[in-house]
């Protein structure tokens, strides 16, 4: 994952695309200060990890620029989670969040709210960096009140 990084960082500025070289440049200098918090070179899932929380950050930006009515930002940091969301294994459909989220409550039989935590535990390593945790727990919490 780091090669494939650095190497289209590369491929970017020969091409000189500024807005992808930017952004490749910003992912790589967030990798690097995970790996110096973190004292060690970082594994492709804790590269994923950081990529998903860039992407978070740019889409709580966008919810930011909306309320200011700002259509320039807004469409810079769409086209910036983009580029990003190349970097992420290929993500999952609601269907299959949905199946996923369906087993997972048959395995722990969830009867209030309070078991929020105990399905979560069981069904973010089976979705993580694969989906949008927000929508993840949003369906969860939809199927634990129908209940």
């Amino acid at each position: 994952m780091r090669n494939q990084i650095l190497e289209d960082l590369k491929t970017a500025m020969k091409n000189q695309d500024k807005e992808r070289l930017s952004v490749i440049r910003m992912v790589k200098g967030s990798i690097q200060m995970a790996e110096l918090n973190k004292k060690h070179e970082l594994s492709d899932e804790e590269v994923i990890d950081v990529i998903t929380k860039e992407i978070k950050s740019r889409k709580d930006s966008i919810s930011e620029f909306e309320k200011g009515d700002r259509e320039d930002l807004i469409e810079k940091t769409q086209s910036e989670i983009d580029i990003l969301k190349e970097y992420l294994p290929k993500q999952l459909t609601e269907t299959e969040i949905n199946q996923i989220i369906d087993k997972v409550f048959d395995e722990v039989k969830p009867e209030s709210s309070k078991d929020m935590g105990k399905i979560m535990k069981v069904l973010t390593p089976q979705v993580k960096g694969k989906a949008d945790m927000g929508l993840i727990s949003k369906i969860v919490k939809e199927k634990i009140e129908k209940k």
